[in-house]
């Protein structure tokens, strides 16, 4: 029997993509910092490309990403012109280096078009070294998918593709703004393997507007039927004072938090049953998939684009408002096109803030990581490993205290050890250890 969460889930805390978290960033952190920290990376030092374009055809009404919509060419076709002129820069700065991962998000990157994708690629082919990428994966909108588009994902290299499929009742597509019956789904799916690239991703959302458990069931039954090797549940965040398109949805109709609950866990127990395993909070791959693997061998991290095999010295943020992590600490670029382009055509990194980590949030980003990922840390280990001592950890660990009674943590001489039916709650666990949220310098969605 699950605890009484209803007053727990309605806690704001972040989804820890990083730690700290992007709103403690800061203007100190600018195109200087960033310029000297990419050129402090060794020769041996691997590297993951991020390429956001945040373009759409139209905006969906639950969305929470960096995007807007336009109907025109043009104003993307610049955009990719500005990325050329980036990709430039970073290798200026940094060096021929060598990429192991490359990752494209959006918006809607395919709405750059086949002739412009091969551009960007072909100039990274030529600034940087791609003979080690392990994986190439594309964010895409089955609506948009073409067989024009497959071929030239297929030709510039792309391994795995990630649709946006969120749910496949159509009473909740007519509410969130995106209809896309399952038939194009399934297309999608198929052009793109028939094309090679056979690792496809699926992401799924709870808590939209007129859903229900039946609504979950039926999606993940769905999808099922096209044998994804990973799937990614998310709750949705409803953030209208950030998304002003959320202020559009009827409220009223939003799942309380006790029924987004009750969906969450017809989702997890759905998938479950039908042989996925879960991996981290809200994320399921496939016994084979490399995902899954990575868990068994506890190389699982978590960054900005979520659960990921992607253990590459630095991640690279390309694009308006692409966050990137180095050795050093987190950047950002400007999140306004407009002055994002106007640093690079000036020859200019368009980094606006970032934070240099301290030892602080190095350890705690750690224990962070780890019961975001695993479920499990030895936080004694991690006191000992940054010369902290082992009280260090006492007053966090004393936060947990609700959790442990609830049956949901147990703490034994220091390690933690999140059981099953505490997974649905990691955010508020790993929440104990955030210095930051205390600051109260931000707003962030519900825990579950």
């Amino acid at each position: 029997m699950l605890p009484n969460i209803s007053a727990s889930v309605q806690k704001a805390v972040p989804r820890y993509t990083s730690y700290p978290t992007a709103p403690h960033f800061v203007s100190s952190v600018g195109e200087r910092t960033y310029a000297s920290w990419l050129g402090h990376l060794s020769k041996s030092d691997t590297v993951s490309l991020y390429f956001h374009v945040p373009f759409c055809k139209e905006i969906c009404l639950y969305c929470g990403c960096h995007t807007k919509a336009t109907r025109r060419f043009a104003p993307v076709d610049a955009y990719v012109d500005v990325l050329l002129k980036e990709i430039d820069l970073l290798a200026d700065n940094m060096g021929c280096r060598r990429i192991v991962h490359l990752h494209w998000g959006g918006g809607t990157p395919s709405i750059a078009g086949p002739e412009r994708l091969r551009d960007l690629v072909t100039q990274l082919d030529v600034r940087f070294d791609l003979t080690s990428l392990e994986e190439h994966a594309f964010e895409l909108d089955p609506r948009y998918v073409t067989t024009e588009l497959v071929s030239a994902l297929a030709e510039i290299g792309v391994t795995r593709a990630s649709l946006g499929v969120q749910d496949l009742s159509a009473h909740v597509q007519q509410a969130i703004g995106r209809v896309q019956p399952f038939s194009i789904v399934r297309n999608a799916v198929s052009s793109l393997r028939e094309a090679g690239i056979r690792d496809i991703n699926i992401d799924l959302m709870y808590g939209l507007p007129n859903q229900t458990v039946d609504d979950i069931r039926r999606s993940v039954a769905l999808v099922h039927e096209l044998e994804p090797q990973r799937l990614a549940v998310f709750g949705y965040a409803h953030v209208p004072w950030l998304k002003h398109h959320q202020r559009l949805l009827d409220q009223s109709s939003l799942p309380d938090s006790t029924a987004r609950f009750a969906q969450a866990i017809a989702a997890h127990d759905t998938l479950t049953a039908l042989g996925y395993e879960p991996i981290g909070l809200d994320h399921y791959a496939a016994p084979s998939d490399s995902l899954a693997e990575a868990v068994r061998r506890r190389k699982l991290h978590r960054n900005f684009q979520g659960y990921t095999t992607d253990d590459a010295d630095a991640l690279i943020g390309c694009g308006a408002s692409a966050i990137g992590r180095l050795p050093q600490g987190f950047v950002q670029n400007a999140a306004d096109t407009a002055g994002y382009s106007r640093a690079i055509t000036s020859n200019r990194l368009a980094t606006v803030r970032g934070l240099e980590l301290s030892l602080a949030d190095r350890a705690r980003g750690r224990v962070i990581e780890e019961l975001m990922c695993h479920l499990d840390c030895d936080v004694g280990s991690i006191a000992d490993e940054y010369n902290y001592s082992q009280e260090y950890f006492e007053p966090a660990l004393g936060g947990l205290a609700p959790f442990v009674s609830d049956d949901l943590v147990r703490i034994e001489e220091n390690h933690i050890r999140v059981n099953e039916k505490g997974r649905p709650y990691l955010r508020l666990i790993a929440a104990a250890f955030d210095e930051y949220l205390t600051e109260a310098r931000a707003r962030h969605s519900v825990a579950v």
